[in-house]
């Protein structure tokens, strides 16, 4: 099977044939640094990622660009609010935002363009969509789009702008009724309220409007058409349906020939809401004893296109599937010890193929398990060990769970388990039971292999 993606714009899988092979033009939309990122931005970001190293394992040589936002309404608010500096406000949560990717394993993009670094490609984007009669400068000072002027605008999100003859309203706001089809600003004339955010334009002091920005980062980065364009569904409209309109109507290109957008998350069934006080941050899940890996996984689980329930249910049964990794990886590693050798069977071209068809991550993760059963029923050669081992690793460089090593076992736990195992050399049982018990109470099991004991996570 070839390579297939579901295409927003289309509806349909596609077979994926970038415009330059091997290379490929990616751009994802990134964070709006105002505060840090919950699980459900997260989702979206684990999704960028496995398509970007699925892409990469494919051989493709992939340029990936990600936004950073550090101009926008709430920024603005958050920044009066707190006194801060536009610059010391977003650099603080940019650098979590950062971390928040490290603890995921998620790879950071090539370039990270900020908003802010990027005013006067937009100042020169919208004077040419002024020239070109679809911008205007409204009474309040502000410029607008005329949707009405680009008779595409709709085809990604498929909604139709109506009566053309009808007057539109305008918006000046960056978070509007997600229904609601208007002119949008591309330029927000200053207020008071803006303190010293602000930069000069020939409309006067102001700054840019969420949508202008990620037409001019990615068009800056990537040229006026490349490969694909990712998100999280809430933003096919109104956000990637004014961006094609800004980009498009000057460029008379499409902006981006694939649209990926990811669904929604729920928290234990609901919706996010602070009102529920189920808006979780990473750290948040951290500090419960959750490791990133475990986060991973669960955010990885499902079709990036399906309604993802986020659980602690489903975190604990995250880490038990990764204790069942773990349990492989560290047997086939005594197995094979020093030996090196290949293997041959059907665990690669099932991930493969499962990957292929629009990043079918469920049957990639069941190809993986009932290749696990099947392979725990028989006896392994060294050399059988080392050539799954070899396979694992290249199929961990696409989901990036890491590979366990006895290495990872906190050092206090370890010392534990030295001390039992000296203790059953002694015939002191009873000490040996004692610390087992300990060892339980801090969820650590000790399984005893021809090798020695093996401490490992209690599932």
């Amino acid at each position: 099977m070839a390579l297939q993606f579901f295409n927003t714009l289309t509806r349909r899988k596609e077979e994926f044939v970038p415009i330059n092979p091997p290379h490929v033009g990616m751009y994802t939309c990134g964070p709006t640094v105002y505060s840090a990122v919950h699980i459900g931005n997260l989702r979206a970001f684990a999704f960028d990622d496995l398509l970007r190293r699925w892409l990469e394992y494919r051989g493709y040589d992939v340029k990936h660009v990600m936004n950073i936002t550090d101009v926008e309404d709430r920024i603005i608010t958050k920044v009066r609010e707190s006194g801060e500096t536009l610059k010391a406000l977003t650099d603080s949560y940019t650098a979590r935002f950062f971390e928040d990717l490290d603890a995921l394993n998620i790879k950071r993009a090539h370039i990270t363009p900020r908003a802010t670094e990027s005013i006067d490609g937009m100042i020169a984007l919208i004077k040419k969509l002024i020239a070109k009669n679809h911008a205007y400068v409204g009474d309040d000072k502000c410029v607008y789009y005329s949707i009405k002027s680009f008779s595409d605008y709709g085809k990604l999100s498929h909604r139709q702008v109506g009566d053309q003859s009808t007057a539109m309203a305008r918006i000046k706001s960056d978070d509007y009724d997600k229904e609601e089809m208007a002119d949008f600003a591309l330029w927000k004339a200053w207020d008071e309220k803006d303190g010293d955010v602000k930069w000069p334009s020939p409309w006067g002091d102001g700054r840019p409007g969420w949508h202008i920005e990620c037409s001019v980062m990615s068009m800056q980065h990537l040229g006026e058409t490349f490969d694909i364009h990712c998100g999280g569904e809430d933003l096919i409209f109104p956000h990637h349906e004014d961006e094609i309109a800004q980009s498009e109507a000057v460029t008379g290109k499409p902006l981006a020939r694939y649209w990926l957008h990811n669904s929604h998350l729920l928290v234990e069934g609901r919706k996010m809401s602070k009102r529920l006080n189920n808006v979780y941050t990473l750290r948040d899940l951290l500090a419960r004893g959750w490791t990133g890996r475990e986060i991973r996984y669960v955010l990885l689980s499902a079709h990036y296109r399906e309604q993802l329930n986020f659980t602690f249910d489903g975190l604990q049964a995250a880490r038990s599937a990764l204790q069942r990794m773990d349990d492989f990886l560290l047997k086939l590693q005594e197995i094979a010890g020093s030996c090196s050798g290949s293997y041959d069977g059907t665990l690669l071209p099932e991930f493969e193929a499962a990957l292929d068809d629009d990043l079918n991550i469920s049957a990639a993760l069941g190809a993986i398990f009932e290749f696990v059963r099947q392979t725990n029923k028989r006896a392994l050669t060294a050399e059988e060990a080392s050539g799954i081992l070899a396979t694992w690793k290249r199929i961990d460089g696409v989901l990036g769970f890491g590979m366990s090593t006895k290495s990872e076992v906190p050092s206090d736990i370890q010392r534990l388990v030295e001390e039992r195992q000296g203790a059953r050399k002694a015939k002191n049982f009873k000490r040996s039971d004692e610390i087992r018990d300990q060892l339980a109470k801090q969820g650590w099991v000790v399984e005893d292999t021809p090798k020695g004991p093996r401490a490992k996570r209690a599932s």
